[in-house]
C-alpha cells in the first residue's frame, strides 16, 4: 500500500540518492541475493536503534516473479535438454522479435508470444510440451516445478555493484556523530559477511570525511601558529613555550563536553579551533613581556617571567573573563538551534577555565625549562676561542 512520510525540505543537498529522510546508509554488494537477505535484517536492526528515527528502504520487492526449478536427472532420463526447455520459455513468455513485415508506408515488428490471455495464468505451464532428442512431446510439469516469489521492482547499482540506500532522520536531541557511531556498532554486532558492504552517503558520508580530519586539522593549525610565533620571536623553543598551554585548553574542552554529555561534534571542533586562538593570547603576554625585559632591560630570565606574571595577571584576567562571558550565553541559552550553539559555547567554556587555571603556573616552568635548554645547546654549538 502507500506510505506517507514527512521530509524536511534542504536547501542544499550533498550527493546521494533521492530519498525519503535527510541522512543515507547505502549498502553495496557483488551478489544481489545477499544484497536481499541482509538488507531486511539491517534495515529491522536500524529501526531498533533510538539515534535514529523514520527509517526507511528505496529497496523494492512487491514485484511478483515464478522461480522455475529443473530436475536435471529427470531431464536426463527423459532425453531433454536444458536449451530446449530454455528456448520454449523464452519463445513462449519472452516476447521476442522473429521478423519485420515491412509495407510501402510503414513496417512492422513481429513477436512471438503465447496468447495473452495464457501469459497471466500459471496453469498455461500446465499445458506447454517440450520435444525430446526422440521427437516426443513431454509436458512440462514432468521435471519441472515452479513457484511463486517476490522480486525487486528495481535494482539500484552503485558503481559495478547493486545498490540499497537505508534513508533515516535524526530524533531531537540526538546529533549525527552518534547515529554514526550507532550504525557502525550495529553493524558489527549483527557480523554482516564481507560481501556486503556499509557506506555512508550524502550529507552523512561528507560529516564522517570532515569527522576524521579533525585531527589532521589541529594539527595544522597548531603547526601554522608555530610558525608565525617563531618568526615573530627569532626563535625556535618560545612557540613551544606558547604551545604548552594548548593541551589544557583541549582536556578541559573534552571534560565539559563530557560532563554536559554534548557530542564532539564539528560544532565542539570549531571551538577548539578558536580555543587554539584565544588560550594562547595569555603565554603570549607573559612570553613577549619576558622576552623583551630579558633583551633590553638585562633581566634574568627568572627575573623576567616573575615580573612577566606580576604585570601581565591583570589582562590575562580581562581578556579571558570577556570570553568567558561571551560564551555563557551559548550554554545557558535555549529554544531553537541551541543543540547548534550550546557545543560551541561549552568547548569554549571549559577550555578558557582549564586553561587559566593551570597556565598561570604551568608557563612560567615551561618558559624557564626552555630557555635553560636553549643555553645549553648554544654552548654545545659555539665554538672556543683559541688565543694566539
Amino acid at each position: 500500500g502507500a506510505r506517507l512520510f514527512l521530509m524536511a525540505v534542504q536547501d542544499i543537498r550533498v550527493g546521494g540518492r533521492q530519498a525519503n529522510a535527510s541522512y543515507q546508509y547505502t549498502l553495496l554488494s557483488d551478489s544481489l541475493a545477499a544484497l536481499r537477505e541482509w538488507e531486511p535484517k539491517i534495515r529491522k536492526a536500524l529501526s531498533a536503534l533510538p539515534q535514529l528515527a523514520d527509517v526507511n528502504s528505496d529497496q523494492q520487492d512487491n514485484g511478483a516473479e515464478m522461480n522455475l526449478i529443473y530436475d536435471r536427472d529427470t531431464m536426463s532420463r527423459l532425453g531433454i535438454d536444458v536449451q530446449a526447455a530454455n528456448s520454449l520459455l523464452n519463445n513462449a513468455f519472452g516476447q521476442r522479435q522473429i521478423s519485420t513485415i515491412y509495407q510501402p508506408m510503414n513496417q512492422y515488428k513481429v513477436v512471438m508470444e503465447v496468447d495473452p490471455r495464457y501469459s497471466q495464468d500459471i496453469s498455461a505451464l500446465e499445458k506447454m510440451f517440450v520435444i525430446n532428442r526422440d521427437g516426443k512431446a513431454i509436458p512440462l510439469s514432468y521435471f519441472a516445478q515452479w513457484r511463486p516469489a517476490n522480486a525487486p521492482l528495481s535494482v539500484n547499482h552503485q558503481g559495478l555493484s547493486a545498490a540499497s540506500t537505508i534513508a533515516f532522520n535524526l530524533p531531537t536531541g540526538t546529533s549525527l556523530s552518534q547515529a554514526t557511531e550507532a550504525i557502525n556498532r550495529t553493524m558489527t554486532q549483527l557480523g554482516v559477511p564481507s560481501t556486503v558492504r556499509g557506506s555512508f552517503s550524502g550529507t552523512a558520508q561528507v560529516f564522517q570525511q570532515t569527522m576524521n580530519s579533525q585531527l589532521i586539522l589541529i594539527v595544522a593549525a597548531i603547526a601554522t601558529v608555530y610558525i608565525v610565533l617563531g618568526i615573530l620571536y627569532e626563535s625556535y623553543v618560545h612557540p613551544l613555550t606558547i604551545l604548552s598551554t594548548l593541551p589544557s585548553a583541549g582536556v578541559g574542552a573534552l571534560l565539559a563536553l563530557e560532563l554536559f554529555n554534548a557530542p564532539f561534534s564539528l560544532i565542539a571542533l570549531i571551538g577548539i579551533m578558536l580555543l587554539i586562538g584565544i588560550v594562547k593570547k595569555n603565554a603570549i603576554m607573559m612570553v613577549d613581556f619576558a622576552l623583551e625585559a630579558q633583551r633590553s632591560g638585562g633581566l634574568t630570565p627568572e627575573q623576567a617571567i616573575f615580573q612577566a606574571c606580576l604585570l601581565r595577571f591583570r589582562p590575562i584576567m580581562m581578556t579571558t573573563l570577556a570570553a568567558l562571558f561571551g560564551a555563557l550565553p551559548l550554554v545557558l541559552s535555549g529554544g531553537d538551534g541551541s543543540e547548534l550553539r550550546q557545543p560551541l559555547g561549552i568547548t569554549i567554556v571549559g577550555g578558557l577555565v582549564m586553561s587559566q587555571l593551570l597556565t598561570l603556573y604551568t608557563t612560567p616552568v615551561v618558559y624557564l625549562f626552555f630557555d635553560r635548554l636553549r643555553l645549553r645547546f648554544s654552548r654545545k654549538n659555539s665554538k672556543p676561542v683559541v688565543e694566539i
